[in-house]
């Protein structure tokens, strides 16, 4: 598995000591206030783990499962509801969790739909963010890494499921998925 990956981009003491940042920033901003965490799976699992860990203040737990890539490298476009939060969001303070913002499309979905739920405010956190691949305007509020326009593994995120487990985030050989 470590023999298919090019290049470590971000440690696993890079993702802990900015988990822990946004941690600290995140309970700050949200001190006070009845706030849902929502992780995105698959790929958050890792990321929301760790973060809600870190966070100082009471917090309400939900997931999402959202799909645009399938078994592919790149995003369809078409956005697929796979597993629907377990309660409702009206009237609270709603933290959206991803792995990582590549397009912006499948998140830019996602956030009009918790809208129109009724959530007081959306925020955006992301471990990962690749704003040159970006087709639609995402207002992330809580950013961990500007990262290349590469193909990245590890810390929950995957190829065709598999290199979740690794404790960094690193550069997929393009010989493993072409």
């Amino acid at each position: 598995m470590l023999n298919d990956v090019k290049e470590v981009l971000v440690s696993e003491e890079e993702i802990a000591s900015k988990v822990l940042e946004l941690a600290n920033k995140i309970s700050t901003d949200f001190e006070n206030k009845e706030l849902v965490v929502i992780g995105v799976l698959k790929g958050a699992n890792v990321f929301v783990a760790d973060l809600i860990r870190k966070i100082s203040i009471p917090i309400e737990l939900d997931f999402m499962a959202i799909s645009s890539y399938g078994s592919s490298t790149v995003s369809s476009g078409v956005v697929k509801i796979q597993k629907d939060l377990d309660a409702s969001i009206e009237g609270k303070y709603v933290l959206v969790v991803e792995d990582i913002i590549d397009t912006g499309l499948t998140l830019s979905y996602l956030t009009e739909n918790l809208k129109s739920r009724g959530a007081k405010e959306i925020a955006i956190c992301t471990l990962l963010d690749k704003p040159e691949r970006r087709k639609a305007h995402i207002d992330v509020n809580y950013k961990g890494f500007n990262i290349p326009d590469e193909f990245v593994v590890g810390y929950g995120i995957d190829y065709a499921e598999r290199y979740r487990n690794l404790p960094f985030v690193g550069i997929l050989k393009e010989e493993t998925y072409q």
